[in-house]
């Protein structure tokens, strides 16, 4: 049995660059885009804000990787204007060595009764110990999966559009809000109001939640692999297209009797 701490990860963002495009966006209602400024998206998106016109926020997506237990999920499902990727207890079978043939946990840190936590761990123990004698019976993961408690870790990936982020975060960022959800939720609105503020600002959150609870959140960049080898297509066919005007201009110097 393995017992860890969750994880949020977003991609990277440029929170101005998103602004900026959502402002083009609106002002196509208005036909006002000769009016754009450096920084005239703060006025204009914060008028929008105000005044509850909040459909323009819908134009730019944002995904996030979140690795907490499975009862965080069945909350955030629940929000309809979200994708979700999640790692499935039906095809994930913990007792292989993929999953180092253990269950893994997430820490309940807000359990802070020395007993509770302790009862809380020996139960994880007795379950772990249940799920791998029933697949050494011959048990098949769905039936497996029926022990798995609410703490079971699981990693799922989670898209919205900025709409929806901001009303995801304006409600699960509360103190009613499961602990395990406010742990990876508020650094991902603090994180917004960072590159978003005239955006998230006015979002509230349970400011006295222990922020020794909250977990650290980190940047990664999506399909590094792809940008890498979309980079470089993106030069060969640049050459190429050189390539081939300098072939066309050739020929046209040449029927017109001029030196190439």
């Amino acid at each position: 049995m393995k017992v860890v701490e969750p994880w949020i990860k977003v991609e990277k963002i440029d929170g101005k660059k998103i602004m900026k495009r959502l402002e083009r966006a609106c002002r196509t209602c208005y036909r006002s885009e000769g009016s754009i400024t450096e920084d005239s998206y703060k006025k204009l998106l914060t008028n929008c804000i105000t005044r509850g016109h909040e459909s323009v926020l819908e134009h730019e997506k944002v995904t996030v990787r979140i690795y907490n237990d499975i009862g965080s999920y069945k909350d955030l499902t629940r929000h309809r204007f979200a994708s979700f990727s999640i790692e499935s207890t039906r095809y994930c079978s913990y007792n292989k060595d993929k999953y180092g043939n253990e269950i893994t946990f997430i820490n309940p840190v807000y359990i802070e009764n020395e007993e509770m936590y302790n009862t809380w761990k020996d139960s994880m123990q007795n379950i772990e110990k249940n799920y791998i004698k029933m697949k050494e019976l011959g048990a098949s993961t769905d039936m497996v999966r029926e022990l798995l408690p609410h703490s079971t870790a699981a990693e799922y990936t989670m898209t919205a559009n900025i709409r929806e982020w901001k009303h995801i975060l304006e409600l699960r960022t509360t103190s009613h809000v499961h602990p395990a959800i406010r742990q990876v939720l508020i650094p991902l609105l603090l994180y917004f109001k960072e590159e978003m503020p005239e955006i998230f600002d006015d979002v509230q959150y349970d400011t006295w939640f222990n922020k020794d609870f909250h977990q650290e959140l980190s940047i990664y960049i999506k399909n590094p692999f792809e940008e890498i080898l979309f980079s470089k297509r993106a030069f060969c066919l640049n050459l190429f297209i050189i390539f081939l005007r300098r072939i066309q201009r050739n020929r046209y110097l040449i029927q017109h009797n001029r030196q190439p």
